[in-house]
């Protein structure tokens, strides 16, 4: 398949579903990435044929070779997006084209071929329409979406793969913070970074959240819920979190986040961010902040806010910083009035209950 092809995607049917009374209980509390729908899609590519044999089928395990070059050489990288169920009973999709365009970028670094964009949003489409059944009801519930791809060839040299697999599987899931959103504890990782300049930070790739895992266990260990990364050349700058975008409130109203260096992943949320906070008139900078600026503008209270961002937990207010030589609090260490407005406004732009006045939202059903 070249870039302007069509491709038809053949269905079959999940012969033995889940019954809807068991797919009630499950809905009922879903939690996150737990509980998954009856289907997935399949898209398979080989070099010198391009892309071919599209389905939509039962979801089951993948059989796999022990020398699937995945296995020995990472090549896999993956998206995360969600669909809603508005108001009126549509189905949503909020800016799956972004999403398309990052996993074209991610593929690119991987050195692995590029799906086109639209055959990825038809992907999704595809999928939610006939597990539609499976979006949970609730004004925190969606159905996460996870496209992914990964070097399916049984070869073990060292080069770009000949053959790879895209899927994409969907798992619904109920509000993230179980008893509401509450401040996070962050722990910022002495030893630990998270890319390099010229490394894949920006890339969504697996082997990225695979270097977080000893940083995040170090959190956990510490008492925090999430790690935040500096960056690997000075050790001095804020990078991301393990798997979220940071955002800094100042007593004036402005908004700052680090800029994308090559090393942070351009979250689509954080873009999403940037231009909410525009149109409200917050005044955004994306320029390098330094863990001694950060401790210090808290102590001063010129710093008022902070907040991760990201797809499943969309906004998360930061309340407490932990380091090993000890700890401070974030305004009164409460949710800021900013970040809980930008995360109001974001979540009904999201599932299509407010003005959405960059087209962001795609009603696909």
């Amino acid at each position: 398949m070249s870039g302007g092809d069509k491709l038809d995607f053949e269905i079959r049917p999940n012969p033995a579903p889940v019954s809807a009374a068991d797919r009630a209980a499950l809905l009922a509390n879903p939690g996150f990435g737990r509980v998954f729908t009856d289907h997935m899609v399949t898209i398979r590519y080989a070099e010198g044929k391009g892309w071919y044999d599209a389905r939509v089928e039962a979801r089951a395990p993948i059989p796999m070779d022990p020398a699937s070059a995945v296995l020995h050489y990472a090549q896999e990288i993956f998206e995360g997006l969600k669909a809603y169920r508005s108001a009126d009973g549509a189905v949503t999709l909020f800016r799956p084209e972004a999403n398309a365009a990052r996993f074209v970028a991610s593929a690119h670094r991987l050195a692995m071929p590029e799906l086109p964009a639209e055959t990825f949003v038809e992907s999704l489409r595809r999928l939610v329409e006939i597990d539609r059944d499976w979006i949970p009801e609730g004004s925190d519930a969606s159905l996460y979406l996870r496209p992914f791809m990964f070097a399916s060839e049984v070869f073990l040299g060292v080069r770009p793969a000949n053959e790879y697999l895209y899927c994409v599987i969907a798992s619904p899931a109920g509000a993230y913070f179980a008893g509401g959103v509450k401040p996070v504890t962050v722990w910022v990782s002495p030893d630990y970074t998270r890319a390099a300049p010229g490394g894949t930070g920006a890339a969504k790739c697996g082997g990225n959240y695979a270097a977080s895992l000893a940083a995040q266990a170090e959190a956990i260990e510490a008492g925090c819920e999430q790690v935040v990364f500096l960056d690997a050349v000075e050790r001095r700058f804020v990078d991301e979190l393990g798997g979220m975008n940071v955002f800094f409130v100042y007593d004036d109203g402005t908004l700052v986040t680090p800029p994308l260096s090559g090393t942070i992943l351009p979250g689509i949320t954080r873009d999403a961010v940037l231009a909410l906070a525009a149109r409200s008139g917050h005044r955004v900078e994306e320029r390098p902040i330094s863990f001694a600026d950060w401790q210090a503008d808290a102590a001063s209270g010129r710093l008022r806010e902070v907040f991760a961002c990201g797809t499943a937990a969309v906004i998360t207010p930061i309340g407490r910083v932990r380091f090993p030589d000890g700890e401070f609090l974030i305004g009164e260490g409460g949710p800021g009035r900013a970040t809980m407005a930008l995360r109001e406004q974001l979540v009904a732009i999201q599932r299509g209950e407010a003005e959405d006045p960059h087209g962001w939202v795609q009603r696909i059903l």
